[in-house]
């Protein structure tokens, strides 16, 4: 892990030199009835310009998340206004909304870089990120140095700052060559390297480590160049003095009490012995900490009418039946409810377990309830447990995706294969609700489904039948009749 990630401090807060000159220039000029700070307090909204993605900004279970986000509504807070996300597909409509005056800062994922201070004026950096080349193990040998990039094909996102480094590097190797694509985002580029399309790209460190769990066998080559500063855009006009000063502010606030430390470790601490939880592992836990809590499972299951396995295996899948359990994304609690839901279901304690384990099955059973009647048990089931994970609004998106490739919208086979598209802009783009981490909420159903069935045939063992080897896209007709009466 880059060691800009492990520290606690950033003290990187601050305007350079350079930057500070530059304010003082426009401050010169500047006309005392266009100030943008007061013209975001009078119209009580935050415009944020961000472009979808990991690291970025999205959404889960029906709530917003990314870094930049948790980051530019903490700024809202500070200045007791709304946030308005405007996410954007590309740097170049990035740069040019701002131009046009769409939003009043891009929050995503910037370097600063000379080429880009000529045009923009910049926040504080409030991350320090190194430039990665990645390669596909399982496609390429292993690459440590730039002669090993020479005659690959490499791709990178155009107008960013690592085009500009491929340019330095190519200075001393002339036979250095890449392509550049201005329409395409990160997670675009990361599916051709999984491919095979591609044998190389770059990318910054905290979307490779975003992104690594998605790509086990991705690896990372070198790092070139100096590490860059992140930080928001804004466009270089005197009315925009004031709003860097309150956000200079802001940042050495959130500095000073571990709140950016804080994001920066939810979002991109990355353990490379990480790995999704084995089978082993529910079992051990199964023993340890399951009968602590199957009675009051077993209760809320008979409450509302639920297989007791199912509902364990979501909680187990949600918190590892841990009822004071966080999520990066401030999500909370056994059942991992957010501030919104909990509230809309009128759970006034998240973290009490019995209150939580209610709210998350009138949720379930909420969502189960609104999906087109055409989709039938147990699949029914399937859809709602991704729509518990990824909403309503994307399913709907994979489902539509899954009609225009020749598959059936109602059969959870069909549209689990859809669901990691919503992580390619060719797919996402299009799609009413934009970029998901669909792949997520397909591996979120195979995981409960796994879950569930170990729980079945444990109780089953007493008839000594040996338990199966899990296979998570089938299940016993005897293991789906729990689902059917839902």
């Amino acid at each position: 892990m880059p060691a800009s990630l492990k520290t606690r401090r950033y003290p990187a807060i601050w305007l350079c030199a350079t930057l500070l000159l530059l304010i003082a220039g426009v401050l010169s000029g500047c006309d005392d009835n266009s100030d943008k700070l007061q013209e975001i307090r009078d119209t009580g909204v935050l415009r944020v310009l961000t472009r979808n993605g990991a690291t970025t900004y999205y959404e889960t279970q029906g709530a917003p998340a990314g870094f930049e986000y948790q980051l530019a509504l903490a700024f809202a807070n500070h200045l007791n206004v709304k946030l308005e996300m405007i996410p954007v597909v590309g740097l170049d409509e990035v740069f040019t909304g701002l131009a046009e005056d769409r939003a009043d800062i891009a929050a995503a994922g910037l370097s600063i870089t000379p080429s880009r201070q000529e045009t923009l004026l910049f926040g504080p950096s409030y991350l320090s990120v190194k430039q990665f080349f990645i390669y596909n193990r399982d496609v390429n040998a292993p690459m440590s140095s730039v002669e090993d990039l020479i005659g690959k094909q490499i791709r990178i996102i155009g107008n960013t700052a690592h085009a500009e480094q491929l340019k330095a590097m190519q200075e001393d190797r002339p036979d250095l060559h890449w392509a550049e694509s201005r329409d395409l985002e990160t997670i675009d580029l990361l599916e051709q390297l999984a491919e095979g399309e591609i044998d190389v790209t770059m990318v910054n460190s905290t979307e490779y480590y975003a992104n690594r769990a998605f790509y086990p066998s991705f690896r990372i080559a070198f790092s070139a160049g100096k590490p860059r500063k992140l930080a928001w855009a804004m466009s270089a006009t005197p009315a925009n003095a004031s709003l860097i000063k309150e956000m200079t502010a802001f940042f050495k606030v959130i500095n000073d009490n571990g709140k950016l430390a804080r994001l920066v470790e939810r979002n991109f601490t990355f353990n490379e012995r990480q790995t999704f939880i084995s089978t082993h592992t529910f079992l051990q836990m199964k023993e340890d900490r399951l009968p602590e809590v199957k009675g009051i499972i077993e209760q809320v299951a008979i409450e509302y009418d639920i297989d007791w396995r199912l509902l364990a295996a979501i909680s187990y899948q949600e918190s590892h039946w841990d009822a004071t359990a966080r999520s990066p994304t401030g999500v909370r609690g056994m059942m991992m409810l957010t501030r919104s839901t909990a509230s809309e279901l009128k759970v006034s304690d998240r973290l009490d377990p019995l209150e939580s384990l209610r709210g998350g099955v009138r949720y379930y059973k909420k969502l189960y309830g609104r999906l087109p009647s055409g989709i039938e048990a147990p699949d029914r089931s399937w859809f709602a447990l991704a729509a518990y994970n990824i909403g309503l609004g994307h399913l709907e998106d994979a489902r539509v995706i899954t009609q225009q490739r020749g598959g059936n919208p109602n059969l959870w086979n069909d549209v689990r294969e859809s669901l990691p598209l919503l992580r390619q802009q060719k797919w996402y783009k299009p799609s009413k609700y934009g970029y998901a981490r669909g792949d997520e909420a397909a591996l979120y159903v195979r995981n409960i489904r796994d879950y569930y069935s170990l729980l079945t045939w444990d109780e089953l063992n007493r008839y000594r039948v040996p338990p199966p080897r899990i296979v998570s896209d089938y299940l016993p007709d005897e293991l789906n009749r729990g689902f059917d009466a839902l």
